[in-house]
């Protein structure tokens, strides 16, 4: 049976370049990089180069780079450590109601501990509303975190209009990016957008699970969440993952040198596939029509009358690999808070398939997709009649 993974966006195969050069500083490069000695010096001339290759591929300093654990990490990092640095300033957060659960979560919690927290509104598409985050600026505005890929549907967020905004009605606030889902697919770069706190996990874009980093523009100061030895400039303690960081560098350098084709197969895969899924009529799709807001590399639709769940298993009994939403709540059984935002149904928020693909994947792999797509929904058909009839 022909297997096929659509769901990058969970996370990627790594690159076998990667996988060699891991196994090589583990082989030989394992001293501590905090080390005085041969061996630790050679680890922190790794961790150095790293560092700078991130650097180079993002167009900003090397210094600016810190690395953490991950996507949820960083986003922790970003919130918090900005939050609670700067709340001598002001208690003011802004946030959306779409973000990934590791900055969503986040700001509930912080808006526990008496933070006053805004979380802005989406239109039909997906897209924050901007007239309510002009309205929620204040002066003692700290932090704004917006997302530039939705995990979920693919839209894109306008991060350049929102970074504009800010400087111009609160200039004061910090801008934050959740970039897992738009770094090495999306050409963009930190410090020309404005962008003072970016967040990267290296297994989104084919590197190792369990490394990622925070860009942090200079001048921006952060309360660190772990405390110890000091590393990462006294933000991040703990011994450094050097043969995650350095396989992390060497992926982001290759997304980086393969965007241009990346950006050119996965648009002509989701014309292809959003095509297919507005052909059948049981199928509705999410997210902007303009193919110009919404990232290449994502595809997004529901199966009204039929729970997302039982459609996942009918792909994989076929050998595709789909996910419902985002990887990290596609266990719950509820609508997706995504859809909700967006002003959905529930039968509708309850029925999301995510595709999500790399250029690992063909156009034959769409036509492949597209077919066993609709011989499943045909089958299924009768099961979501009497399921709408409930």
């Amino acid at each position: 049976m022909r297997a096929l993974y659509l769901d990058n966006a969970a996370t990627t195969p790594m690159y076998e370049e990667v996988i060699d050069t891991m196994a090589e500083v583990m082989r030989t490069y394992f001293g501590n990089p905090s080390s005085l000695h041969k061996l630790g010096v050679q680890a922190e001339q790794l961790v150095r180069r790293a560092r700078e290759t991130i650097a180079a591929g993002l167009r900003c300093a090397p210094e600016e780079i810190r690395f953490t654990s991950g996507g949820t990490e960083s986003n922790n990092l970003a919130i918090r450590g900005a939050a609670y640095r700067y709340r001598g300033r002001g208690m003011r957060l802004i946030t959306s109601e779409i973000e990934h659960a590791s900055v969503y979560e986040t700001f509930r919690q912080l808006a526990k501990e008496g933070f006053h927290v805004t979380f802005l509104p989406v239109d039909s598409t997906g897209q924050v509303e901007l007239d309510a985050l002009k309205d929620a600026l204040t002066a003692d505005t700290t932090l704004v975190s917006i997302m530039h890929v939705n995990n979920e549907t693919g839209r894109i967020q306008p991060i350049a209009d929102i970074a504009r905004m800010l400087r111009e009605h609160s200039p004061a606030a910090l801008f934050h990016v959740d970039a897992v889902q738009a770094i090495g697919k999306l050409p963009f770069f930190p410090g020309d957008l404005g962008i003072d706190l970016m967040t990267c996990a290296a297994h989104k874009l084919r590197g190792p699970k369990g490394i990622g980093f925070l860009y942090c523009r200079n001048g921006v100061e952060l309360s660190p969440l772990l405390l110890g030895g000091g590393q990462e400039n006294g933000l991040r303690s703990g011994t450094e993952n050097v043969p995650a960081i350095v396989g992390m560098a060497k992926a982001v350098r290759l997304a980086m040198e393969e965007q241009a084709a990346f950006a050119e197969q996965t648009a002509a895969m989701r014309s292809k596939l959003t095509e297919c899924i507005s052909q059948m009529p049981e199928l509705v799709l999410n997210g902007s029509p303009d193919k110009e807001t919404m990232a290449p590399h994502i595809v997004h639709f529901s199966y009204p009358g039929m729970k997302s769940e039982v459609l996942v298993h009918a792909l994989e009994q076929q050998g595709i690999y789909v996910s419902t939403r985002s990887a990290c709540s596609s266990g719950a059984e509820k609508p997706s808070r995504v859809l909700t935002a967006m002003g959905c149904s529930r039968e509708r928020a309850v029925s999301g398939i995510r595709l999500s693909y790399s250029l690992m994947q063909t156009l034959d792999d769409v036509d492949y997709f597209c077919l066993m797509l609709k011989e499943t929904v045909t089958r299924l058909k009768p099961s979501a009649s009497v399921r709408g009839r409930r």
